[in-house]
């Protein structure tokens, strides 16, 4: 009975790995545009496998070198979790907002007010790639798992459609409980949860700032699509909601997380405006609303595999951080002037300084809570310079130390050497020299 018993546990675990094996060959069914040379890809296991990896800062240049080479699709998940330590040891005072930390399988055994829209969600999710395909299939049931377990975890945001998506990709790289961990990163570290929040006004601000970087780097672009009133909100909004998961190539988009994982969430601000540029003279060529957000919509995603390479490449290049924090900036000035312009009475003003005031109590709170921080920092480094001080002094002394005992020691070396120098002159001095026969 026992060996019939070992045997179905040996039988169970063979069974689970294979499973696991032939899962894991479903799961990366997509086509790589950047495919991994050898060289490369031993890099990344070099540092996968470094000892200790989560407690040491890598080189941001060797890193940074090694996305734009490529990744090894069959190690994505694993550099995914790497770049996100890597991030934790760079910001080492975490984002104030911040969920509680309650295990996964916890969230699991709740129930959620979710369910219904994300079982609608599951079916439109992927629905050609074979692990997502098979109607409550092992993948749709992951997946669905991941998106209850973050709506029960964050209840401001809950579940957005589009975060299926980028829960998805994630899915498609490693195990669901690690899926679940990255997509929190994302969202908490990373900042993405701000696009989802019920008011939408993140979301607002993003189209305006994509719209001011069209102006800025393809004017003729802008001024086409202002002529036609086409705003970026008419067919860039998914792009930021699903990462551009729901409308372009799984190696396409994976690529663009392999970016934001490396430097934020501005890529994707990044590669639309590449998309936009490389397309601007076929987008020109099209000369009324419909055709123009048709072809934006549906025919610029089926980019070939050179275009795709070229977008990410260029993404690599561009740096349009301060623009976005300017731009930010503009939008809130100009919509305060929308609100200053029209009429307002006793009660609306009144709300409207309210609002004001405790938009200024939150900055100032925010700052305050910043300015600490930055304290602390300095602390810590003064606390580390001391240190490093009381180190340098400490040598300095053994050095000196060491200086004496050497200076002590070649002196003995010298009266040795003296010492034995002298019995072997008195030895010749008292030597008496042979009889000579005559």
């Amino acid at each position: 009975m026992k060996k019939r018993n070992l045997a179905e546990r040996h039988f169970s675990r063979a069974y689970s790995s294979e499973n696991d094996l032939l899962n894991k060959r479903l799961k990366l069914d997509y086509e790589e545009i950047t495919p991994c040379l050898k060289e490369v890809t031993t890099v990344w296991e070099k540092m996968l496998s470094t000892p200790g990896r989560s407690k040491i800062k890598f080189d941001m240049e060797k890193m940074h070198s090694a996305v734009g080479q490529g990744v090894p699709r069959h190690h994505r998940g694993e550099i995914w979790k790497f770049l996100a330590e890597q991030f934790h040891l760079k910001h080492q005072f975490p984002s104030k907002q911040q969920p509680k930390d309650v295990p996964y399988k916890e969230l699991l055994k709740q129930l959620t007010s979710q369910q219904h829209a994300i079982l609608i969600d599951l079916g439109r999710t992927f629905p050609t790639h074979p692990y997502f395909s098979a109607q409550l299939g092992a993948g749709q049931l992951s997946l669905y798992n991941i998106l209850k377990a973050y709506s029960l975890l964050d209840q401001e945001v809950g579940y957005c459609q589009g975060l299926s998506f980028v829960a998805g990709i994630l899915l498609l790289h490693m195990s669901e409980e690690e899926a679940f961990k990255m997509l929190k990163f994302l969202m908490f570290d990373m900042g993405l949860r701000k696009q989802y929040r019920p008011d939408m006004i993140i979301l607002q601000i993003q189209m305006y700032q994509l719209s001011r970087l069209l102006h800025d780097y393809h004017r003729d672009l802008y001024n086409h699509l202002e002529e036609h009133e086409i705003g970026p909100s008419l067919y860039a909004a998914p792009w930021f909601l699903t990462v551009f998961a729901s409308q372009f190539p799984l190696g396409f988009v994976a690529r663009v997380f392999d970016m934001i994982f490396l430097q934020g969430t501005e890529v994707i601000f990044k590669v639309a405006l590449s998309l936009l540029g490389s397309h601007k003279p076929l987008i020109l060529q099209h000369e009324n609303l419909e055709t123009i957000v048709d072809f934006i919509k549906n025919t610029l995603p089926n980019l070939g595999l050179v275009q795709m390479e070229k977008t990410i490449n260029q993404v690599f290049e561009m740096d349009i951080a301060k623009q976005l924090q300017a731009y930010e900036v503009e939008y809130h000035v100009l919509q305060e002037e929308l609100i200053d312009s029209s009429p307002l009475s006793d009660n609306q003003r009144m709300d409207k300084l309210e609002k004001t005031n405790s938009s200024l109590r939150k900055q100032n709170l925010d700052l305050l809570e910043q300015l600490q921080v930055a304290n602390g920092r300095i602390q810590s480094l003064e606390a580390t310079i001391e240190k490093l001080l009381s180190s340098e002094s400490k040598l300095k002394q053994a050095m000196l130390t060491l200086e004496l005992e050497r200076s002590a020691l070649l002196q003995t070396v010298e009266e040795l050497r003296q010492q034995s120098a002298e019995p072997s002159c008195l030895g010749a001095e008292h030597a008496q020299p042979e009889p000579t026969g005559d």
